[in-house]
C-alpha cells in the first residue's frame, strides 16, 4: 500500500477530465482545468473531507467499494483502475474483461437522471445503478461471488423471484436461460466465469437443466416485464437494452408501459428513494 503515490495519481487523473465529460457546466470562472476535489467526491459519493485527505496520501486504507466508485468518477481504464486498486493494496472486486465499467456506458448512465437504469454484465452481475433503479429493484452492491449474477440468484434462491408475479416466472426463466446460451457462445469456450455458471446452475436447479436441454438461444434486448414493487405495488415497464460492442456490457433502462398506470407510480420512484417499507 502506498497512500502518498495513490493521492499523487489520484490528482493526476482528476486534472486531465473537462467537467463537461462527466455532465457538470464548465463556467468561465473556473480555477483548474480539470474536476475540482468537490467535484469527484460528490461523483463518487464520497465526502469533500475524505477525499481530500486522500489525495495527500493521508487517512486510513480506502475500501474496494470506494475505489470502484473513484475509478467510475474518474472515468479509468481497466489499466488505471488495477493500478489504482494496488496502489491501494486492495484486490479488484471483479476480475475480467467485463470488470470495469466500460466508460459510454457510465457516461450514458450519468445522463439518465429520470429513468431507472443500471450497466450489468452479459451474465447478469450488476456493475452500476444510478437512484432510480436501486428504488425500483433494490440495490445490489451487497452480493458476492456466484450471487452477484442475478441469474445465479433467480435459480438458487426463491426470493429473487419475489420481483416477478408467480404467473411471469416460466417466461422469464426461459429468457434467462436463453440469454445465458447466447453470452456463452460469444465468449470463449474457455472462460471459466461463463463455465463455472452453467456448471452450477446444472448441478443446482432441475428447472435450469431442464431449459438448458433445449437449447433456445436469444439475447435479452428489449422487454415488456410486471414487477412488484413493495410500495408502487404491480408495474408494468418496458426493459430497454443498450449492448457494449464486444457484448460483455449492457446498458438496461426502463419506461413505464403504454396503456398502463405505470407512468404516475414510476414517478414517485424519486420521492420514494430506498426508504424500507412493511
Amino acid at each position: 500500500m502506498n497512500l502518498s503515490e495513490l493521492g499523487t495519481f489520484l490528482r493526476s487523473r482528476r486534472d486531465r477530465i473537462r467537467p463537461d465529460e462527466v455532465g457538470l457546466p464548465s463556467g468561465p470562472r473556473r480555477r483548474v482545468p480539470g474536476l475540482r476535489r468537490d467535484e469527484v467526491a460528490q461523483l463518487a459519493g464520497a465526502s469533500v473531507e475524505y477525499y481530500i485527505e486522500l489525495e495527500r496520501g493521508a487517512g486510513s486504507q480506502p475500501s474496494e467499494q470506494m475505489l470502484a466508485a473513484l475509478a467510475r468518477a474518474l472515468r479509468l481504464t481497466g489499466d488505471e483502475r488495477d493500478h489504482l486498486f494496488h496502489l491501494a493494496g486492495r484486490v479488484p472486486l471483479r476480475t475480467g474483461p467485463a470488470a470495469h465499467v466500460h466508460p459510454g456506458m457510465s457516461d450514458l448512465l450519468d445522463r439518465l437522471t429520470g429513468t431507472p437504469a443500471q450497466v450489468i454484465t452479459d451474465l447478469h452481475v450488476t456493475l452500476l445503478q444510478n437512484p432510480l433503479a436501486v428504488a425500483l429493484l433494490g440495490s445490489h452492491d451487497a452480493y458476492r461471488g456466484a450471487d452477484a449474477s442475478f441469474v445465479h440468484r433467480w435459480f438458487t434462491d426463491p426470493e429473487a423471484r419475489l420481483l416477478y408475479p408467480p404467473a411471469d416466472h416460466p417466461t422469464q426463466s426461459r429468457a434467462f436461460v436463453a440469454d445465458l446460451r447466447a453470452a456463452a457462445a460469444r465468449r470463449d469456450q474457455r472462460d471459466s466465469d461463463v463455465r463455472t455458471l452453467v456448471s452450477t446452475l446444472l448441478d443446482r436447479s432441475p428447472e435450469f437443466a431442464r431449459l438448458w436441454a433445449d437449447h433456445d438461444v436469444a439475447f435479452r434486448r428489449d422487454d415488456r416485464k410486471r414487477i412488484n414493487h413493495p410500495a408502487l405495488g404491480l408495474l408494468e415497464v418496458n426493459c430497454l437494452s443498450l449492448f457494449s460492442e464486444d457484448g460483455r456490457q449492457r446498458l438496461l433502462w426502463f419506461t413505464p408501459a403504454l396503456g398502463t398506470d405505470s407512468a404516475d407510480r414510476l414517478a414517485l420512484l424519486a420521492v420514494i428513494g430506498t426508504q424500507t417499507f412493511p
